[in-house]
């Protein structure tokens, strides 16, 4: 078998995260959808919100008003409660392609979600590093919603 060539390698992002909420996965999964839309934060304590139209095909963006904006992705698949699939360049504005996994599964009061981000693009050097750093927080963000209610 033939090894990936270096420069291939450094082009490819592969990330798998997983946390456990104390709550039915129907209210996780909302939580998932409000921490991704109005309630995203950039850095811990920044509001950026964002829209996302959690159908296939809709869009997730940041509107910056007066028609100006980033958009991060599209709607792949989604499959309520278990499933959210977004792909598109996400927070990078370099040529980079990214799919975006979130599955939740629920076992004994206790939802799983694990989010698997995989993506293709001439990323800047130290970029990838960055980029396992926020998904953490996020998850963060949902338990305190979701296990507060």
């Amino acid at each position: 078998m033939t090894a990936i060539a270096p420069e291939i390698d450094n082009m490819l992002l592969s990330i798998t995260e997983e946390a456990h909420v104390r709550a039915p996965i129907a209210a996780t999964f909302a939580a998932l959808l409000e921490e991704m839309g109005p309630s995203n934060e950039g850095r811990p304590g920044t509001p950026m919100p964002m829209t996302l139209e959690p159908w296939p095909g809709g869009r997730w963006f940041r509107d910056l008003g007066d028609g100006n904006g980033h958009l991060w992705g599209h709607v792949q698949a989604i499959k309520r409660p278990t499933l959210l699939e977004i792909t598109g360049p996400l927070m990078m504005s370099f040529a980079v392609s990214s799919n975006l996994q979130y599955r939740l599964k629920e076992a004994n009061g206790v939802t799983s979600i694990t989010l698997t981000h995989t993506a293709l693009g001439l990323f800047p050097e130290g970029y990838r590093e960055q980029l396992s750093q926020g998904w953490p927080l996020m998850f963060d963000r949902i338990r305190r919603r979701v296990e507060k209610a």
